[in-house]
C-alpha cells in the first residue's frame, strides 16, 4: 500500500461536530461540495455544485454597496432580487471579503487532507468514549475519489470508525478503490423504478443499483430510504426498494427518512426556487405502515437517523 497523500486537495462546505446520527456514536461529518444527482428534495443544494459559491442572506443586507465596487465581473447588481447573477459569478468571494455584515459569504473551501484531519483530532476522544468516528457527507463524497480516498486511509490509520453517506453513482473502479477504506456505508435507494429515479433525480440508477451490490460485498450497509411524496409514498415503491435490499449483502437495517423541507430557506439564498414548494408531508400512519412492511421482509427499521 502506498503512502498516504496528505496534500491531496478537496473542497467542503461544512464540517459538522457532535452528530448522534449518520453512523454509531458521537460522530463528525466533513461535508464535501459537488453531487452528480440533482434531487428535488435536495435539502443541502449548496453541496449540488462542485466548486465554491456565493450565498446571499438579504436579511443582513445593509446596502452599503461594498460588494458592488469590489466585484470586477458585473455579476452583482442591487436591481437583482437575488443580487448574485449566477451567470457571471466567477466564485472569487471578493465581494464576501469585503462585506461588513456577513449578508455575502463564500460556501466552499479548499483544504488538504492533513488540514481536515487536524480538524477532526480535535475531537478524537470523543470517538472513542462513544465508539464514534467520522462519516463523510456531501454532496457526493465520491465525486471528489481521490480526496476521499486519502480522508479515509487517514481516518482509518488514526484508529477512527469511517463511515459515509453516498448514492453509489461513480465508476467502478472508484467503488473498488475507495470501499476497502469504509466501515459503514449509508446508502440511499430513492426509487426502483428507472423512469420515476430519473425524474426525480435527473440521472439514471442503473449504476448506481449496480455499485450498491458491489458495496454491499465489500463493507457492511445500512440502506436509507428517503421517503418523498409522489415519488416513493406507496407500499409497492418501499417493497420494491426493500426487495432490492434482500439482494444486498451485508444489510440489516434500513431507515425511512420521512420528506422535510428544513433546506428550503437555502435555495433563496443561491437565487434559485425551491422545487418541492408546497409538497406534503407523509402522515405519521402510512409511516408505521410502511415500517411494518420492511420489517416484514426480514429487516430491522428505523424511522429517522
Amino acid at each position: 500500500m502506498s503512502e498516504i497523500v496528505y496534500d491531496t486537495e478537496g473542497i467542503l462546505f461544512n464540517i459538522q461536530r457532535y452528530s448522534l446520527h449518520d453512523g454509531p456514536g458521537i460522530r463528525t461529518i466533513p461535508f464535501l461540495k459537488g453531487c452528480p444527482l440533482s434531487c428535488k428534495w435536495c435539502s443541502n443544494p449548496e453541496s449540488q455544485k462542485p466548486q465554491p459559491e456565493i450565498i446571499f442572506q438579504k436579511s443582513n443586507c445593509i446596502q452599503c454597496g461594498k460588494c458592488l465596487e469590489a466585484c470586477r465581473f458585473g455579476a452583482l447588481s442591487s436591481d437583482n432580487p437575488y443580487l448574485v447573477d449566477r451567470q457571471r459569478c466567477t466564485g472569487c468571494g471578493e465581494c464576501a471579503k469585503v462585506c461588513p455584515t456577513g449578508a455575502l459569504l463564500m460556501k466552499g473551501k479548499r483544504m488538504t487532507v492533513w488540514e481536515v484531519v487536524q480538524e477532526l483530532q480535535k475531537d478524537e476522544n470523543v470517538y472513542r468514549r462513544s465508539n464514534g468516528g467520522i462519516t463523510l457527507s456531501g454532496g457526493e463524497p465520491l465525486s471528489q475519489p481521490e480526496f476521499t480516498r486519502e480522508l479515509l486511509r487517514a481516518c482509518k490509520e488514526k484508529g477512527w470508525h469511517t463511515a459515509m453517506e453516498t448514492t453509489g453513482l461513480a465508476p467502478k473502479e472508484v467503488i473498488e478503490s475507495v470501499f476497502p477504506f469504509v466501515d459503514l456505508a449509508l446508502t440511499d435507494i430513492k426509487a426502483i423504478d428507472p423512469a420515476v429515479h430519473k425524474d426525480a433525480t435527473g440521472v439514471s440508477n442503473q449504476l448506481i443499483l449496480e455499485n450498491l451490490i458491489k458495496i454491499s460485498f465489500i463493507t457492511q450497509v445500512s440502506v436509507r430510504i428517503p421517503l418523498i411524496p409522489g415519488i416513493n409514498d406507496d407500499l409497492d415503491s418501499i417493497r420494491a426498494i426493500a426487495g432490492f435490499a434482500k439482494l444486498m449483502n451485508n444489510v440489516e437495517t434500513i431507515h425511512i427518512l420521512p420528506y422535510h423541507n428544513y433546506g428550503e430557506n437555502k435555495y433563496a439564498l443561491l437565487g434559485r426556487i425551491y422545487p418541492m414548494d408546497g409538497t406534503r408531508f407523509v402522515a405519521e400512519e402510512q409511516v408505521n405502515k410502511f415500517k411494518s412492511e420492511i420489517e416484514s421482509m426480514g429487516f430491522t427499521c428505523h424511522i429517522g437517523g
